[in-house]
């Protein structure tokens, strides 16, 4: 890069000293070469040149001292009168060849003060370096470059608070995002992460998850191994850069699904899951009574349990000293990687059912012996050890940021990949998301609801097209699956139009085909969201209530009873003729509702043949070719079952 400008640099000198007109002029533009010479020469013996800046201002240093070899070429041969007369133009010629050099040596200058160890300064301020003449056309790019330098040569601090605002510029535009991939500053930026101050680390996370902004900047990123780096600082302290690293995860697996295998082949679904754990459900070996004190053991059940705690604790030191097992949860709970138990002091008479949930947790992770199987991990401390002073010192705003940011990251990782579904279902992170969609984080404002919520929907969807996963995480046996599902229906029953309310019905009409027979308390929830709500939960509803309906579940015939019994029949009617939008996917439940339980009553008394025979003739609806498919056959098996009826 360097040799070409260098070269013109000493011609150009040789041939103003050899100049036989001008010769005035030619000695001040030897000076200006010679000097652009020695910085060139310095630039080539730099340690570290920004190679960036490097090419665009050795092209334009080329480019004007190419101009001023000619110049310079036409005053050493010819005749000077003849010459001056008639073929040069001193009065333009060289005050241009005299500034193209003068830019170009403001530029070298420039290129040489921000690769230089230091230059950058020690961060006190936002003091910068100059604006070089190359980038007056495109401001952005000074800033961009003057920021990368100062990750590669500034101190701690400078390059923390240029890691801060790089992020800021990749927040402010897409455009920006993807001139500092360009400019190389991924490289300084994993280098920052891996070896800077907490604030730099934390500045650095937040900025590589802000320049994945689209899917072609997400690949560049992953070829760059941020997949690797991120799974590495999610195993060390401090929280603060583990809560930013799963955010950037969880930005970068929105934006693309490639990052998804090489995340999940790096452990990072199970560092995630150890941080959502922790402080959600704890380890049992934690927390087991010792046996040397006989008194305190005889006593121990003396004491008022008020918390599920004590609760779990007492169970478990029955379990371990009688042998007393749940034979039921030992055979039917699928298998499991590690332990855990329910945590947050919450009191048992208000909420018996996940009490009795996490008994059953308890009980399947027992052996034969009545003693516990060994964890598959210890529980993750902030490094990633099994260490909890670090954890417990943290300001609990960070801790409640770090799991929300898990929960965020795991809901992102599972959208449309079994693999990580299965990893996900495989740990304890299930009973972790009902807990905390159970009791929130505390007025901490994270969101770690809503972020519960809709992993359990990913998962949900996910398994509602593999029998392999609805098995293996969705047993009606599990506990931890009994738990998501209790918590799913305690936000429908109570019907709050929230963030909370259509990701929890998504999800149980994905599970719809995991539920038997006898499990009647689904159904209901979901009929009375029917009754005067807000479309997009009427809709979702309809659609969730379609998926107990229809003829892929082998329920359905129970099902459809189901929705007939609670009322739904009536609500379907008054949604097909009045439900706009809504109107064809409720005419597809109630048709499926016609075709598996004709001889209802309950259909002919609200008037539901009525209603397919008028929606054969609305021309928008039969269009619909889920609705060409179904209605003919339900309207034809409601008349035959209606008129044996009449007769």
């Amino acid at each position: 890069m360097l040799a070409r400008p260098i070269q013109l640099a000493d011609e150009v000198a040789k041939q103003c000293a050899a100049a036989r007109s001008f010769r005035a002029e030619c000695t001040e533009l030897k000076a200006r070469a010679d000097k652009l010479a020695a910085l060139l020469r310095q630039a080539a013996r730099a340690p570290d040149l920004y190679d960036r800046p490097a090419a665009r201002i050795m092209a334009g240093a080329t480019t004007a001292l190419s101009r001023a070899s000619g110049l310079a070429a036409r005053c050493a041969r010819g005749h000077p009168r003849l010459r001056s007369l008639f073929t040069l133009s001193p009065a333009a010629g060289f005050p241009r060849a005299v500034a193209a050099l003068d830019t170009a040596l403001e530029d070298v200058a420039w290129l040489l003060r921000i690769s230089s160890p230091g230059a950058a300064g020690d961060g006190d301020d936002d003091s910068l370096l100059g604006l070089p003449n190359i980038a007056q056309n495109e401001p952005i790019l000074f800033f961009i470059w003057d920021h990368v330098a100062r990750l590669h040569t500034g101190s701690p601090a400078a390059r923390a608070d240029s890691a801060a605002n790089l992020a800021s510029l990749a927040r402010d535009s897409q455009h920006f995002a993807k001139l500092i991939i360009e400019e190389d500053a991924v490289p300084p930026l994993l280098k920052l992460l891996k070896d800077g101050t907490d604030e730099g680390q934390e500045a650095a996370a937040r900025a590589l998850g802000l320049l994945g902004c689209d899917a072609e900047s997400v690949e560049k990123l992953v070829q760059a191994g941020v997949c690797s780096s991120f799974a590495t600082a999610l195993k060390d302290p401090p929280m603060r850069v583990q809560a930013a690293v799963a955010e950037a995860i969880a930005a970068l697996a929105d934006r693309s699904s490639t990052c998804q295998d090489l995340f999940s082949q790096n452990n990072t679904v199970r560092y995630l899951v150890g941080h959502l754990a922790s402080g959600t459900i704890q380890e049992h070996s934690r927390y087991s009574v010792g046996s040397s004190s006989s008194k305190n053991s005889a006593a121990a059940p003396q004491q008022p349990m008020k918390s599920l705690h004590s609760v779990v604790l007492a169970k478990t030191h029955s379990m371990r000293h009688t042998g007393d097992r749940d034979p039921t949860s030992l055979t039917d709970e699928p298998p499991r990687r590690s332990n855990g138990t329910a945590g947050g002091e919450q009191d048992t008479k208000r909420n018996p059912h996940m009490q009795s949930v996490v008994h059953s947790a308890m009980a399947a992770k027992t052996n034969t012996n009545g003693s516990l199987v060994p964890p598959f991990r210890p529980q993750l401390g902030t490094s990633g050890s099994s260490g909890r002073g670090a954890r417990e010192v943290e300001d609990p705003e960070v801790k409640a940021h770090l799991k929300a940011m898990a929960a965020k990251a795991l809901w992102k990782l599972a959208h449309n990949h079994l693999g990580v579904c299965k990893s996900i279902t495989e740990s304890r992170a299930l009973l972790c998301f009902a807990v905390l969609l159970e009791k929130g984080d505390g007025d901490m404002g994270t969101d770690v609801q809503f972020f519960s919520a809709m992993a359990i929907m990913e998962i949900a969807r996910v398994a509602e097209h593999s029998l392999v996963l609805r098995q293996s995480a969705f047993k009606p046996s599990s506990p931890a699956a009994k738990a998501v599902v209790d918590q799913l229906l305690r936000v429908v029953r109570k019907g709050e139009y929230d963030a909370l309310l259509l990701p929890c019905i998504t999800a149980l009409g994905c599970l719809a085909r995991t539920f038997t027979a006898s499990e009647t308390r689904v159904i209901a929830p979901l009929v009375q969201l029917l009754d005067e709500r807000e479309p997009p939960v009427i809709k979702e509803a309809v659609v969730a209530l379609t998926k107990f309906a229809c003829s892929e579940n082998h329920l359905h015939v129970s099902h459809c009873k189901a929705i007939v019994d609670d009322g739904g029949a009536r609500h379907l009617v008054q949604l097909v003729y009045l439900g706009d939008e809504i109107q064809i996917e409720a005419l597809i439940l109630l048709c499926y509702i016609a075709l598996y339980v004709p001889e209802s009553e309950e259909l002919a008394q609200a008037g539901v043949l009525a209603v397919l025979l008028w929606a054969s003739k609305q021309a928008h609806m039969v269009q619909d070719t889920r609705v060409e498919a179904l209605l003919p056959d339900a309207k034809s098996r409601l008349e035959l079952f209606q008129s044996r009826a009449s007769r």
